[in-house]
């Protein structure tokens, strides 16, 4: 019994190992306005969520995020890029944790630890580009290393 129980672990572990890409998560999918991600990390997936899609319209809306840090962070630096057909149309980047730039609770943490936040947020937009883009999200620390890293699908119809 404990030779099949080690060998079906095994299988697993292997499977898993094989396996080259995370699924795509549904963020939120409502009349005109779906939004998916997929972890671009090969090492690591995370949670994301937020209430309802018709929130994210509004000035702040509420967002859940999730995962086990495996890597430290002392700094860290986020870059986005939005892009339609192939092509980067717009490139943002920001400071999040660093000296005199500590904006995020989880600042500081180490690897291992979970990073769980739960709480508003605001973009800073008034509304969602309308039509089908991928955002591509990255995430990296002091030595840029990858923190966590996402492609994000957006199919925005709504009319403003």
């Amino acid at each position: 019994m404990k030779t099949s129980n080690a060998l079906l672990l095994i299988l697993v572990l292997l499977y898993i190992n094989a396996s080259t890409e995370w699924p795509t998560h549904t963020v939120c999918k409502e009349d005109n306005l779906e939004i998916y991600y997929k972890s671009c990390d090969p090492q690591q997936d995370f949670a994301f969520s937020i209430d309802r899609c018709s929130d994210i319209t509004t000035h702040t809306f509420n967002i859940r995020a999730a995962a086990v840090l495996r890597h430290s962070i002392k700094e860290l630096y986020f870059k986005l890029n939005m892009i339609i057909n192939g092509k980067t149309v717009l490139t943002y980047s920001e400071t999040l944790c660093g000296p005199g730039h500590s904006k995020l609770i989880f600042c500081g943490k180490k690897k291992g630890e979970h990073l769980y936040y739960e709480g508003p947020v605001t973009l800073g937009i008034k509304e969602i580009p309308q039509g089908d883009y991928t955002l591509s999200a990255k995430l990296t620390n002091q030595d840029h290393v990858t923190v966590a890293c996402a492609d994000i699908t957006v199919k925005n119809y709504l009319d403003y």
